[in-house]
């Protein structure tokens, strides 16, 4: 493996305050929703935004993403005004130095997902947890499941250590799913002896390609539980009562919307009487096979790639 030192750089100011609000065994948490992979209803992404926005950040880690990314397959975006090309929007790999609403400091991994060099890129921030003593890395991101959006927010919570996720229900049986980025990152911390845990939201599946806010405060909340930090998640309020509104009026004006609903309802609340809790799974009778858990992922990312963003 090449040195993983030399694809990203600290910036030294950043460095340095982020010490003097430290002290050793006390580092920052550590949280990442990195784009690129599954990302239904932009639960991750919304997160990483609602954090840089509502509590600012300063730069502390940049990725060199010339050396991460396969261009040809996700291409970025360029504006082209008149006669002149304008704007280019520049892909970033980027880790910042937030504060929470009570003045705590963490990390916040957040940008495009490498391409290549996985191992190194993992290897990369490896090091990143380990220079600033960082004793917990979270990551959170969206999955499309057959729910209805009308009943609760339910979330499948893994973990490096069991104890971690202990008072978190478990949804899925052993399952194999194409992988990510960000996976390969906690299986390789856990491996090496760090904790790291990841809270995947699910979606549901006819809400995937637009913005889902409710998905991200579940998200949030979730990590506020893991880290006791304090992330403002009632300033996500109002943007998921307004996408709310929004669904309810289009699956108001669409009967066809409107039975795909009902019969998700009606499957969801067979399955969680005959469970006696709350489940996330459609199906009334028999639960989804690893097989069939599989393919839904690969349907997930065909409709992606058919979208023309590459992923």
């Amino acid at each position: 493996m090449l040195d993983p030192s030399e694809i990203y750089d600290v910036d030294p100011l950043a460095a340095a305050e982020l010490a003097e609000r430290t002290h050793e065994g006390s580092g920052p948490v550590l949280v990442h929703a990195v784009r690129g992979f599954v990302d239904a209803g932009s639960a991750g992404q919304l997160v990483a935004e609602h954090l840089t926005d509502e509590l600012g950040a300063t730069r502390l880690v940049t990725f060199d993403v010339d050396q991460l990314l396969d261009y040809r397959s996700r291409r970025p975006v360029m504006t082209f005004d008149s006669s002149t090309w304008s704007e280019y929007a520049d892909p970033e790999l980027v880790v910042d130095l937030v504060h929470d609403a009570s003045g705590v400091p963490f990390l916040l991994l957040h940008g495009v997902e490498p391409d290549v060099q996985w191992e190194r890129y993992v290897a990369a921030v490896r090091q990143i947890v380990e220079r600033f003593d960082v004793p917990l890395t979270v990551g959170v991101h969206g999955v499309p499941m057959g729910i209805p959006h009308t009943r609760p927010i339910s979330v499948t919570a893994h973990a490096t250590r069991p104890d971690l996720v202990a008072d978190q229900a478990s949804w899925f049986g052993k399952v194999q799913v194409p992988a990510s980025a960000s996976a390969l990152l906690e299986l390789r911390l856990g491996q090496s002896g760090h904790d790291a845990m990841g809270f995947a939201v699910h979606v549901p599946h006819y809400l995937a390609q637009s913005a889902f806010p409710r998905a991200s405060v579940a998200a949030l909340q979730g990590i506020e539980r893991a880290t006791g930090l304090d992330l403002r998640v009632t300033a996500l309020t109002d943007a998921a009562e307004e996408a709310e509104r929004e669904i309810e009026r289009q699956v108001a004006g669409s009967d066809e919307v409107a039975t795909v609903v009902r019969a998700l309802e009606e499957q969801y609340d067979a399955f969680t009487r005959s469970l006696g809790r709350t489940s996330l799974l459609a199906s009334a009778t028999d639960l989804p096979t690893a097989e069939e858990l599989g393919a839904e992922f690969e349907r997930f990312l065909a409709e992606q790639q058919d979208d023309g963003d590459g992923r």
